[in-house]
């Protein structure tokens, strides 16, 4: 059991001046004394404290006292409220590593990574990565000594130390997308172990990982030359088919819809509404809580004449795209071996570059989605109704494809216009 404390008079500068050289202390809490160590030239303070635990006082060293120069020392009042904060905090890191593991950087992304795979691979029906493992592997894990951090000691020093340390030739983009990875790994741990970390550790990730301080803007616009006009789209549409039809009908949906390739390959024969000239676009997984459902899509004759075939004689349950897979049979000799769905926008690689190539252009499949959001704001359509035919909100189409959006109010406004002086007769 502790003692009955002695105390001393450590309160001033005048009263510690008058001590001999020794150890002082002076009660601030239950079980809690602030200490101060008289010295040749001035003093420093300590704390300690009574863990019933072991039986004993903990002790620990939290700055100098303010006996010579005032900048950068503490005084009485100070130093009670550093050896209050020195103490709790300790104690929580005791109960926090008595209740679980050592909640570390590497753990946090270790469990997010092992979440994200596992559900990623039900997705897919077979074991596979998701893409933050490669972007994490590549610029955090190889950080032994970030990685040892614990959450509860992170600081925002810390982040800010291993951002500068990101190669500088990366893109703004793709730094902003490493960041948001590591930010969600902290954010999921955060989320799990609330209890065992301190409070304000959110808003430490959130200032410590401000892409703001990367040196691009937050607000992005969709490029440019990403948007395809009409004739474009159609001799991109009729060069896949001139690969592949398979190819070619995934082409054609990602023009007409606008959807995701993530979306499409997850259609079922069921989804293509014939009769009705819609199609139903499984809502894309993107971002926390989000609701299961389909999103109605409206497409062209065109568009339910190419899928006529596509569907014909084929179950309700089945995936609505699909193509070859083939087998080496020989020294550069593959042949067809079995239908299956596609599985991942990596196998669009090689015919979509083709494609570009012959229609002389280079862009991205996304640029169809692109070229879609803006084909509907141009037409007038509310941006509403294009938030929702493309699955995103009005936030992100006003954020994204402002500059269209005006344009398509101009235009809207010019029709506005009518004479309002009268000519003379």
């Amino acid at each position: 059991m502790a003692r009955t404390l002695v105390e001393s008079p450590i309160t001033t500068r005048a009263s510690r001046a008058a001590l001999k050289k020794g150890v002082y202390w002076r009660g601030v809490d239950t079980d809690i004394h602030l200490g101060y160590r008289k010295g040749r030239r001035g003093g420093t303070w300590l704390v300690r404290w009574y863990t019933h635990q072991n039986r004993c006082y903990q002790r620990l060293d939290i700055g100098v006292a303010d006996d010579v120069v005032s900048e950068g020392t503490l005084d009485y009042a100070e130093a009670v409220k550093a050896a209050k904060e020195a103490v709790t905090k300790a104690r929580h890191r005791r109960a926090a590593d008595a209740s679980g593991p050592v909640l570390t950087v590497r753990l946090a992304l270790e469990t997010y990574l092992a979440a994200r795979n596992a559900r990623q691979s039900e997705r897919e029906g077979r074991e596979v990565n998701c893409d933050a493992n490669s972007t994490l592997n590549c610029h955090v894990r190889n950080d032994g000594h970030f990685l040892s951090i614990r959450l509860d000691e992170l600081t925002e020093g810390d982040l800010e130390t291993w951002r500068q340390s990101l190669d500088p030739t990366l893109k703004g983009t793709t730094k902003r997308r490493i960041m948001n990875d590591l930010k969600a790994a902290l954010n999921a741990t955060l989320r799990r172990e609330r209890r065992r970390l301190p409070a304000d550790l959110g808003d430490t990730i959130l200032l410590g990982l401000d892409v703001e301080k990367i040196g691009i803007e937050a607000t992005e616009v969709a490029r440019e030359n990403q948007i395809l006009d009409d004739a474009t789209v159609r001799s991109v549409i009729n060069a896949a088919y001139g690969i592949d039809e398979d190819f070619g009908l995934l082409v054609l949906l990602l023009a007409a819809t606008g959807a995701r390739f993530s979306q499409l390959k997850r259609m079922k024969v069921c989804d293509a509404q014939i009769a009705l000239k819609r199609l139903l676009i499984p809502r894309s997984r993107k971002g926390r809580n989000k609701v299961a459902g389909f999103t109605p899509v409206r497409v062209g004759t065109d568009v339910i004449d190419a899928l006529g075939s596509a569907v014909r004689g084929r179950k309700p349950d089945e995936p609505l795209l699909c193509r070859w897979r083939h087998v080496q049979i020989g020294r550069g000799i593959w042949r067809r071996d079995q239908r299956g769905a596609w599985t991942s926008s990596a196998e669009m690689l090689r015919p979509w570059n083709s494609i570009c190539e012959s229609v002389g252009i280079s862009v991205v499949p996304y640029s169809l989605r692109h070229s879609s959001i803006v084909r509907g704001i141009a037409a007038g359509l509310p941006i509403r109704l294009v938030a929702a035919m493309h699955d995103t909100s009005v936030a992100m189409i006003e954020k994204h494809y402002s500059r269209w959006i005006a344009d398509g109010l101009e235009e809207l406004g010019a029709e506005a216009i009518v004479p309002l002086l009268s000519c003379a007769a």
